[in-house]
């Protein structure tokens, strides 16, 4: 009998959570690390198509570096970084765009649609979505084809969205000069969020949150402000492909987003036990 009282305390301990947020739209980041597992990849996909059966709106944007890095190295081509972005040259962007496009993206497609979902995979090249311009060379050092975002148009997923559809998104953008661009699946997660002004902005990763201190894993902080992000990247305490996702939660809280979150996407169910607990987990970003 305990057993039963006390699956039905999780459910209660859920109730206010689920009536804030019904009718709200939630933006996910998912890839990596947390890609990796099939099992756990199955749990986040349950999370996601559970919040669509109770009236919020999620909206998953992935990235796949693991598999684009596989597939280059298959095909004898060097991966690339710099602060945690993928320098992408010619030999690269075609790959990339048939990783992320072509087989990751419909991946979760398919999973999302096989428990239930009613998922449409997009790239940011599908209506217009994300207009990008060539970034700007990093300390000198030119990334290749990779996008700057200039332009979200959210109509395409306003409509998905407010139906009964998931929109999952390949970071993938459309140039002004009409060729494709890569761009960080974290900035993506950011822009869209922001121009969406989402309740709420996801990242999974594959560590707990941001630490005080890296090799201390009880030094986990649990809420964070923008300042204080700023200040642990200069002590270089926040670094490499960390970066991208603390900045994506100040673009997104900067937009308008509610809440911002780092979780551990190496769990199982971390979506669910983030927004739906009164004790969640992870690292909160506000303002």
């Amino acid at each position: 009998m305990n057993e039963f009282i006390q699956r039905a305390s999780i459910l209660i301990e859920a109730l206010p959570y689920i009536q804030k947020l019904s009718g709200k739209t939630i933006v996910i980041k998912y890839g990596g690390n947390a890609m990796i597992d099939k099992e756990i990849s199955k749990t986040i996909m349950q999370d996601i198509v559970l919040l669509k059966y109770i009236g919020v709106n999620p909206i998953l944007i992935h990235g796949g570096g693991p598999g684009i890095s596989k597939m280059l190295e298959d095909l004898n081509i060097e991966s690339k970084f710099h602060n945690g972005l993928r320098i992408t040259d010619k030999d690269s962007i075609d790959v990339v765009e048939m990783v992320l496009t072509g087989k990751i993206n419909n991946d979760i497609v398919s999973q999302i649609n096989m428990l239930g979902g009613r998922a449409v995979g997009l790239s940011g090249k599908d209506a217009n979505l994300i207009k990008v311009e060539k970034k700007s060379p990093v300390d000198g050092i030119d990334l290749g084809y990779v996008g700057e975002i200039k332009n979200v148009d959210i109509g395409v997923l306003n409509i998905l969205s407010q139906d009964a559809y998931i929109p999952v998104v390949a970071p993938v953008g459309i140039g002004l000069d009409g060729l494709s661009y890569n761009i960080n699946a974290d900035t993506v997660a950011g822009e869209i969020a922001a121009a969406l002004r989402a309740e709420k902005l996801i990242f999974l990763t594959d560590i707990d949150g941001i630490y005080k201190d890296p090799k201390d894993k009880e030094s986990l902080i649990s809420v964070i402000m923008i300042d204080e992000v700023y200040r642990l990247i200069e002590k270089g305490v926040i670094s490499g492909g960390m970066i991208p996702k603390v900045m994506g939660c100040i673009k997104g809280i900067e937009g308008g987003v509610n809440r911002t979150h780092i979780l551990n996407g190496t769990i199982p169910h971390p979506i669910l036990l983030e927004i739906f607990t009164d004790t969640g987990i992870g690292t909160m970003v506000i303002r």
